[in-house]
């Protein structure tokens, strides 16, 4: 019987010693001091959100250079994608252009007590901040527009809901919009009584809060009585 062993007694023996040194070479690289890699940790940039309003996104997380055993890395590399977040706090947002990234060093410092903390990458810390606001506008109906066919008039009031709406964003944006809107009926040859929502003529942008998009406009139509002939 032979001894020499088969192609896949062969593979066998090679994925075990791969698997093998690959075990051996990983504790021995776990157990050195002194290693520095790049870890991706998440942010909370907080500010007087009723007062301020950030004209360009918040970064979301940050990256730290830290040193240390291989271990720690090791654990810092799984943990920091489920840890609490750093918290850091603008409390002059409309003189605030950058995020201070040695006050994030030192707070990571904190929360890092295991390794050292090298520095934060200061990449995308570019902060810009607008005082918010609030703007009233009236909404009215372009009564001189609405298209009833002849021999009908609108019997009734105009309703409208609603009346005012609010405008809530950066001074920059919200002193643009008008100080009133005109709502014009589309509707052609109306002879019936009217009940529909129609929508507010506005731009949609992110940065800018509008209370309402739609406005519901009723009234009633009646048919003129003809004419009497003699």
């Amino acid at each position: 019987m032979s001894n020499i062993p088969s192609g896949r007694n062969k593979i066998k023996t090679f994925i075990g010693c791969l698997l093998a040194a690959t075990f051996f070479w990983l504790m021995n690289v776990l157990n050195k001091e002194d290693y520095s890699i790049r870890l991706s940790y998440p942010l909370t940039v907080e500010y007087d959100a009723a007062a301020f309003v950030p004209l360009q996104p918040l970064p979301k997380r940050i990256s730290v250079n830290v040193t240390g055993d291989g271990w720690n890395l090791l654990r810092k590399s799984w943990l920091n994608f489920n840890a609490l977040p750093v918290v850091y706090k603008v409390l002059n947002p409309t003189k605030a252009s950058f995020i201070n990234s040695t006050s994030l060093t030192d707070q990571i410092t904190e929360l890092f007590p295991d390794v050292k903390v090298n520095y934060v990458v200061s990449d995308t810390f570019e902060l810009s901040f607008e005082r918010k606001i609030r703007k009233i506008i009236p909404i009215r109906i372009d009564s001189s527009a609405i298209d009833i066919r002849e021999g009908y008039v609108i019997s009734s009031i105009i309703n409208i809901s609603p009346s005012l709406i609010s405008i809530d964003g950066p001074i920059s944006l919200v002193r643009d919009y008008p100080d009133t809107i005109k709502i014009v009926i589309p509707t052609k040859k109306i002879q019936n009584n009217f009940d529909e929502s129609l929508p507010i003529p506005l731009p949609n942008t992110p940065l800018v809060e509008v209370s309402h998009r739609d406005v519901y406009i009723s009234f009633e139509v009646a048919q003129l009585l003809g004419e009497v002939k003699q």
